[in-house]
């Protein structure tokens, strides 16, 4: 098994040009970045093109969820595994706390009325029809940041059309889990997850 964490452009300790360019392309640099280094990895012949997966949580849960369903070829993973991430960052803006919403308008490129198309076409609850992989999804039911609905809706879509997806709300737990019973109930079912959809098992 190769575990990757992929410092995706936006993030720090390359300089600032680098971290800069994530600004105004978030949904963008992001996933490509992602799905760059899962082709290169594969051109190189380090991992099995066809048993990778993504997770990430908040932000990263963003960016699992446009790697699966909106980015130059989602096909490229096998999977994916969303902990309380965002599907629609139009919502975002209205729910969560102003420094979050402050802060994705630098990220989006501006606000909801300068820019409606970004947020439209980056907000993955938009594209539930191209959705065609399996995905995890894995949420507390009392996120303020994130909230429950979000997950709900992905989820919801998903399911409607026959899509292979799994939904656990966690009671008490807010934007990440704090209570180890959860934790570790997180764990069982990304594992299980996992095995199932990688044929860990055979």
């Amino acid at each position: 098994m190769f575990r990757l964490d992929i410092n995706y452009g936006g993030s720090s300790g390359y300089g600032s040009e680098y971290r800069d360019r994530l600004n105004g392309e978030w949904g963008i640099v992001d996933v490509e970045d992602c799905v760059s280094a899962v082709k290169q990895m594969s051109a190189d012949g380090r991992i099995d093109p066809k048993r990778v997966v993504i997770r990430g949580g908040s932000a990263g849960g963003f960016t699992t969820l446009l790697s699966l369903c909106h980015s130059s070829d989602p096909t490229t993973f096998t999977g994916g595994t969303s902990l309380y991430g965002i599907s629609n960052l139009l919502k975002l803006t209205e729910d969560t706390h102003k420094f979050e919403s402050q802060y994705a308008f630098k990220l989006v490129g501006g606000t909801p009325e300068e820019v409606p198309d970004n947020y439209k076409d980056r907000s993955a609850i938009n594209h539930i029809d191209d959705f065609n992989r399996p995905l995890l999804l894995l949420q507390g039911d009392q996120d303020r940041v994130v909230p429950p609905e979000q997950s709900q809706a992905i989820h919801d879509g998903i399911e409607a059309r026959g899509g292979d997806v799994e939904l656990e709300l966690y009671e008490g737990e807010g934007h990440g889990f704090k209570q180890k019973e959860h934790q570790k109930d997180a764990l069982k079912r990304e594992l299980a997850f996992y095995t199932r959809i990688l044929g860990l098992g055979e």
